[in-house]
Formats: C-alpha cells, sequence, structure tokens
C-alpha cells in the first residue's frame, strides 16, 4: 500500500486575502494589511490571475508592481495561482486549486472580494474562495498537495468598486498612506500618460477610494476606516462599549 505523506505549512498566516487580479486587494483592504502587519501579524495575498486581459501593463509589469505592493504593505507571502483572467467561472479543478493555497498557509482569517461589484471576475472570486474556504475543512475532500485539511475561523469580504453599506470597519487611521502608496505602485494601472488606454482606474480612482474610506471612517468617528461584509453575525465583548486600540 502505499503511503500517504502528509505535508505541513512553511508559514501559517494569520490572514491571507484572495484578489481575482493583483491590485483588488490593495484596494480593499490595504489599509489594513497594513495594520496588522505592523501588529506582527502574518498575512498572504493570492491572486487567481495573471490579469493577462488588463488594457493598460504587461503580466510582467504587474507581477513586478504586485511585489512592490506587497512590500509596502508588509506582506509575508504572495502568490499568484494563474487561473485565466476572464474566466474564473465555477470549476472544480479551479475550487482545489485555491483549496490547496488556503490548506498550505492554514489561515485564521480569508478574505476575499464582495459578491457585488461591476467587474464580474470579482464577484466569481468571491464564489470560488467560498467554495474552497468549505472544502478546505472537508477531511475527505482530495487534494493534490497532501496538506491537511483546514478550517478557517472566518471569511470576510472587502469592497473594490461600489460603496455598500458595512456589516464592520476596520479603524485604519494613521495606515492611509500605506494604502496610497501600495496602490501608486502600480503605476501601469493607475497613472494616466499618452500611451495609456482610457479606463476608470486612470481617472482618479485612487483619489475615490480614499474618500470612500473618509467617509467610512466619519461613521464612526475616525479618520479612515476600510469597510467589510461578512455572512455571519460578529461577536461583540468589551467593543460593546466603543473601546478602541
Amino acid at each position: 500500500m502505499e503511503k500517504v505523506v502528509i505535508k505541513m505549512a512553511e508559514i501559517t498566516l494569520d490572514i491571507l486575502a484572495f484578489g481575482a487580479h493583483a491590485d483588488d486587494v490593495e484596494i480593499g483592504m490595504g489599509a489594513s494589511i497594513a495594520k496588522y502587519a505592523k501588529l506582527g501579524k502574518k498575512i498572504g495575498i493570492c491572486d487567481l490571475s495573471n490579469a493577462e486581459l488588463s488594457s493598460n501593463g504587461t503580466v510582467e509589469i504587474r507581477k513586478k508592481e504586485a511585489q512592490i505592493a506587497a512590500d509596502i504593505l508588509g506582506v509575508t507571502v504572495r502568490e499568484t495561482i494563474g487561473l485565466p483572467d476572464r474566466g474564473l467561472f465555477p470549476n472544480p479543478e479551479y475550487i482545489r486549486k485555491i483549496t490547496e493555497v488556503i490548506r498550505k498557509y492554514r489561515p485564521k482569517l480569508v478574505f476575499a472580494p464582495y459578491f457585488q461589484d461591476r467587474h464580474p471576475d470579482h464577484g466569481q472570486c468571491a464564489r470560488l474562495v467560498e467554495e474552497a474556504v468549505f472544502s478546505a475543512g472537508i477531511k475527505k475532500y482530495a487534494s493534490e498537495d497532501g496538506f491537511e485539511p483546514h478550517r478557517v475561523k472566518n471569511l470576510y469580504f472587502y469592497m473594490i468598486n461600489g460603496f455598500h453599506e458595512p456589516d464592520f470597519v476596520i479603524d485604519v487611521t494613521g495606515y492611509m498612506d500605506k494604502k496610497i502608496e501600495s496602490l501608486n505602485a502600480y503605476a501601469s494601472q493607475f497613472i494616466k500618460d499618452e500611451k495609456t488606454f482610457n479606463t476608470p482606474l486612470v481617472n482618479g480612482y485612487i483619489e475615490t477610494i480614499e474618500a470612500r474610506e473618509r467617509l467610512f471612517g466619519k461613521e464612526v468617528e475616525v479618520a479612515y476606516a476600510e469597510g467589510f461584509k461578512r455572512k455571519k453575525p460578529v461577536i461583540i465583548n468589551l467593543d460593546l462599549f466603543g473601546e478602541r486600540e
């Protein structure tokens, strides 16, 4: 009988954030990543595609920009699965690949884009990650990489495009500069020049994101906050009294 080899995670993450493309995670929760990385949490980003259909830049340029952005935020590990851009449809093999990343890094928390978004890939990413989070905890769900099953404590959803009423916000006052710096690292996507194809991203997009986080902050009486959605209720303990860090 063939011996089954169980692999152990080389790095155990506190947070694993998925995006359909490099820059999705930074747009939605870059300041939160910078905050928790500064607090000593190990954080990973996994981009599902190489963003090969992006109107501006190239795959090679985007990968370099993504690593620079990750370094700015203090990310521990970043990797790309290589699923097809604009092809993130429900597929058992795609779910399996995402499941293996979750089992590999055994994160406490997983983040994905919110389902409602003008870009279909973002909603599809959310659905694939939700499926993978569930599959990762099933003992008999086969994993080619041989990592043990892992149950994620919570799955949260960050916002990319749009302004949705959040289920909770994270105070990121003092970390917005890191978020903006990480977005500016994607010069191919957000900075317009004479060769740039005209897209919403090169027309004041970063300023719009900053304004959104300022509005979320105003709702909770802080300078900036990032908003998140979730499907399960939030447990409140001492925070019931409005105590902050």
